[in-house]
């Protein structure tokens, strides 16, 4: 999906739209260098969060699973500038869990596309939802996105908060709090 040779052509044009010198021992290399560093970063685009979530286990409690603090780096679809931060998962199992990797990997496949934090937040706590079956999903996401720290406003260490709740946690505000509590 991924075409590395327009991603070559792309950044070429892109170093000459600057007025950089493509040819300048420097740069000579810079056209494959970002084509690889995307196919990388851009991973996502090929992935399915349904592949990580399919395998489950039989559980007895259906008490809050947490995962927090998933580190994650994504990719501005506004700017093509990076943003970063941590992701925050619960589910309230209704008999089956999945393996905590499988949640960061669930993060990971989100996360590895050209994003909109709130569509990140979104498409986490769908997923899990979807593919799990759980009673309910809270996420939460914290960023600092470039495209506000490095131009723009230019305000660097400021933070974006978002949160998606579905099923038990919407409304509920005793459960959104103890997630809360889990996190601090």
């Amino acid at each position: 999906m991924i075409d590395e040779k327009k991603i070559q052509a792309a950044v070429r044009l892109l170093l000459e739209g600057i007025g950089e010198d493509v040819s300048r021992a420097g740069l000579v290399d810079t056209p494959e260098r970002v084509a690889r560093a995307y196919m990388e970063i851009f991973k996502g685009q090929d992935d399915d969060a349904a592949r990580h979530l399919k395998k489950t286990f039989v559980v007895a409690d259906n008490e809050m699973v947490v995962e927090r603090d998933i580190v994650f780096y994504s990719t501005c679809e506004h700017h093509i500038m990076p943003f970063f931060g941590k992701a925050h998962v619960a589910y309230i199992p209704d008999g089956r869990v999945v393996g905590l990797s499988k949640l960061a990997r669930t993060v990971e496949v989100f996360a590895r596309r050209l994003q909109l934090q709130e569509q990140l937040t979104a498409q986490i706590a769908e997923a899990i939802m979807t593919h799990l079956n759980p009673k309910g999903v809270m996420v939460m996401v914290e960023a600092e996105h470039l495209c506000m720290t490095m131009r723009g406003i230019k305000k660097p260490g400021s933070q974006t908060i978002t949160t998606v709740t579905k099923g038990d946690f919407v409304g509920n505000e005793g459960l959104q709090r103890m997630f809360f509590r889990m996190l601090s």
